[in-house]
C-alpha cells in the first residue's frame, strides 16, 4: 500500500531539522492520531501519516542519541 512520495519524505525531513523537541513531539503525536483515525478504512492516509510519523521521530532519535 502506498503512503507518501519521495519528495514528501524530503520535506518532511528538512522540516524536522527546524523544529524544536516540544514541536517534534507535537507533530509525532499529531500524526499518530491522525493515523488511528483512517485505520481500517482508509489504508493509503493512515500509511501516509505512519511514514510522516516516522520521519519526525527519527529526527528525534537522532538528537537524542
Amino acid at each position: 500500500m502506498s503512503g507518501a512520495t519521495a519528495q514528501e519524505f524530503t520535506q518532511w525531513a528538512a522540516k524536522a531539522k527546524t523544529c524544536t523537541i516540544d514541536e517534534l513531539n507535537f507533530i509525532i503525536n499529531d500524526c499518530r492520531e491522525a493515523q488511528i483515525a483512517f485505520h481500517g478504512w482508509n489504508p493509503e492516509k493512515e500509511n501516509y501519516y505512519s511514514d510522516q510519523r516516522m520521519t519526525f521521530a527519527d529526527e528525534l532519535r537522532r538528537r537524542q542519541a
